[in-house]
């Protein structure tokens, strides 16, 4: 788990909890939306972001029998415990540059 301190001590403070909620299901447009000024709230909508796309892709490749139902299954828990542990790191004030979804989030210019 690979920490980056290029943020803000204020900006974390001020705006950790709303930047927690990017990791829940579709909320991290509040982030977006409410705080766009913030750095720690926009990288951490990203990741968001990026973490609902991969939830949508199972949730789809789900409606197929069995080895979708597997996958389903498999990697819709570990999409939850990531977006859990990103959700705590987040609402201590912690940045965790997630492995693979961080590179795809950087990609993102909002």
């Amino acid at each position: 788990m690979e920490e980056i301190k290029e943020f803000d001590p204020k900006d974390i403070e001020e705006n950790r909890v709303l930047a927690s909620l990017s990791y829940i299901w579709i909320l991290f447009i509040v982030s977006l939306m409410v705080k766009r000024e913030s750095k720690f709230c926009v990288e951490n909508a990203k990741q968001g972001l990026v973490l609902f796309i991969a939830e949508i892709i199972v949730w789809v490749l789900s409606y197929i029998p069995i080895l979708g139902w597997i996958i389903g299954i498999v990697c819709g828990a570990a999409l939850f415990i990531v977006a859990l542990i990103a959700f705590i790191y987040t609402i201590s004030g912690r940045f965790w540059k997630i492995p693979f979804v961080y590179d795809f989030a950087k990609s993102f210019k909002f």
